[in-house]
């Protein structure tokens, strides 16, 4: 992974490690496209790559396995701005036992106890895993010359 920008590999880590909002992902349709979504995610430090999940016949599953290149970005929406972008690879895994599903609503719901999670978890609803592997990263924090802008 080449790290451009003004964060390190340890901060950018630590950033990915604690954000809970989604990651925006862009790839191409077959048609040659652009397309954006956003997506809960898991950075996996020790494997480098994002973790996600999303419906098996979601549109992007289709696409990506036609174009595996991305771009992606998780970025803070309110002053300091800080965050992550870059661009690389996605494979598309299957989730049989949704445990990446299970993880992420864990980790943005604390848990499995909501109606959102009952319809995503139904079992007859197929899961995947989508593994974002990044070569190209860049990270900013503007806090320091935001200072005097931000609340």
């Amino acid at each position: 992974m080449n790290i451009r920008g003004s964060l390190s590999r340890v901060a950018i880590d630590d950033y990915l490690a604690d954000a809970r909002i989604p990651i925006r992902l862009s790839c191409r349709t077959p048609a040659g496209r652009l397309w954006m979504l956003s997506l809960w995610f898991l950075w996996d430090a020790e494997e480098t790559c994002f973790r996600c999940a999303t419906a098996a016949d979601a549109d992007v599953v289709a696409y990506l396995e036609h174009d595996d290149g991305v771009a992606f970005e998780v970025s803070d929406n309110e002053p300091p701005y800080i965050g992550v972008r870059g661009s690389g690879t996605a494979t598309v895994r299957p989730d049989e036992e949704k445990a990446r599903l299970r993880g992420l609503l864990e980790r943005y719901l604390g848990g499995t106890d909501s109606a959102l999670a009952t319809r995503l978890l139904d079992p007859d609803r197929e899961e995947v895993e989508l593994v974002i592997e990044p070569e190209v990263v860049f990270g900013w924090d503007y806090g320091d010359r935001m200072a005097d802008a931000s609340g």
